[in-house]
């Protein structure tokens, strides 16, 4: 019998002050069996950091196919393409293809450090790419922040984020390792 996923439920509040971004949003995240309270709120601060009406998130780690989240236009091209983790470099080679703009968050510590130094020739060269890292320290306490029902308020002001909930507050600041071209 396959596993299925685990449905939790967010309402976000989010200030964004970098962006004039100012809306509330009732989420539902299906985790799937294989995926860690971390990454999945680790999708959820990616969601709060490019938070937008038409912002969805793809199936996730089922498919190869679609990202974490993506924005897509009336026209069914791929505004923002947003993946979390340690993707692979073809791949976001092929996302940078597709979208106008290519976000990833990175986390893990020692190892997003490694992925980093052994694709940074190669992803340095996509003009529309983002990479952000998250430190160990930063995942772990939005890991502790999850429930299956969270009401969350995130306020961001100048690149850093606070995301406060019931299970307490954490002060996020992404390390910007290289920014896409204006």
């Amino acid at each position: 019998m396959a596993l299925k996923a685990t449905i939790f439920k967010a309402d976000l509040q989010i200030a964004d002050m970098d962006r004039n971004h100012y809306q509330d949003y009732a989420l539902t995240l299906a985790r799937h069996p294989s995926e860690t309270d971390e990454r999945m709120m680790v999708r959820l601060l990616a969601f709060a950091l490019h938070a937008d009406e038409q912002l969805a998130f793809g199936k996730g780690l089922s498919t190869d196919e679609e990202p974490d989240l993506w924005l897509k236009d009336l026209t069914g091209a791929i505004e923002l393409w947003i993946n979390v983790g340690l993707p692979d470099e073809r791949w976001l080679r092929k996302a940078a293809g597709r979208a106008r703009r290519v976000v990833v968050l990175t986390y893990g510590g020692r190892v997003a450090e490694m992925w980093w130094e052994q694709n940074r020739a190669a992803l340095e060269r996509l003009q529309n790419l983002t990479v952000l890292r998250l430190s160990p320290e930063d995942t772990q306490a939005l890991a502790a922040l999850a429930s299956r029902t969270m009401r969350l308020q995130c306020m961001v002001q100048d690149g850093e984020v606070l995301l406060t909930g019931d299970g307490g507050a954490v002060r996020i600041e992404p390390q910007r390792i290289v920014r896409a071209a204006a």
